[in-house]
């Protein structure tokens, strides 16, 4: 990593910036002045105005295409889980749930600051599927689930009813649902309480978020753009 880069990363300056404090002598590299340009190995220390500098840690951010079959857990004890599936160097862990049998888009992170900000269903995060059932949809089912619908909370053990949602018809068998919750096995619960039963759920987007451009099985690691989107 060039030196300029390393102090930026610190926090402390800009690049720019980094390159004055070179230019002025005000930094070391094991003891000795610092060059513009100069490269900072794994094991050096660095100095600036006498105090000894390290970068803060980049945190990792994730959008991988699960498959079907894949757990999202981080009990690696558990046949496959999601972090051996990724099989990721660092410490990772997904944010919410995406229930064995479906697929699709979710996010996997270092950073836990951004958890309850994504999952809150205060915040009216987006999470759009793509939905297919084992029988031909009727008006009046895509008009009950839009109203909210009285499903069984195993978390609590009480019954509670769904926010008002979008659902749009696809074909006679598949429409889209946007939610912004996202209570257990939700919108499997809710089309049984219609006599429907999901045949394959996928997941194409979280907030700002598609899957579009990644195959299925496969992850990407998330733009600076997209990354402050989700924080903010």
């Amino acid at each position: 990593m060039r030196l300029n880069n390393y102090i930026s990363s610190t926090g402390m300056c800009s690049r720019r910036e980094a390159d004055k404090l070179i230019q002025q002598r005000k930094v070391l590299i094991n003891g000795k002045i610092a060059q513009i340009g100069q490269a900072v190995e794994p094991n050096d220390v660095v100095k600036v105005n006498g105090r000894k500098i390290t970068p803060k840690k980049q945190h990792v951010y994730i959008a991988l295409n699960k498959p079907v079959g894949i757990t999202c857990t981080t009990e690696r004890h558990i046949k496959d889980n999601i972090i051996d599936y990724i099989n990721y160097p660092e410490r990772i862990f997904p944010v919410g749930r995406l229930d064995k049998p479906s697929e699709g888009l979710i996010i996997l992170t270092s950073d836990g600051t951004i958890v309850n900000k994504i999952l809150r269903s205060e915040n009216n995060h987006e999470k759009e599927y793509v939905v297919t059932v084992d029988r031909n949809i009727t008006d009046k089912f895509i008009t009950d689930m839009q109203n909210g619908v009285r499903i069984f909370n195993p978390v609590n053990n009480k019954y509670v009813i769904t926010n008002k949602c979008k659902v749009t018809k696809v074909n006679n068998k598949t429409f889209k649902i946007i939610l912004s919750q996202g209570l257990n096995r939700q919108i499997r619960r809710m089309c049984e309480v219609f006599g429907y039963n999901v045949t394959k759920l996928q997941r194409i987007r979280i907030m700002n978020l598609t899957v579009k451009g990644i195959a299925p099985g496969k992850w990407r690691k998330l733009t600076d753009k997209e990354v402050q989107s989700l924080i903010k």
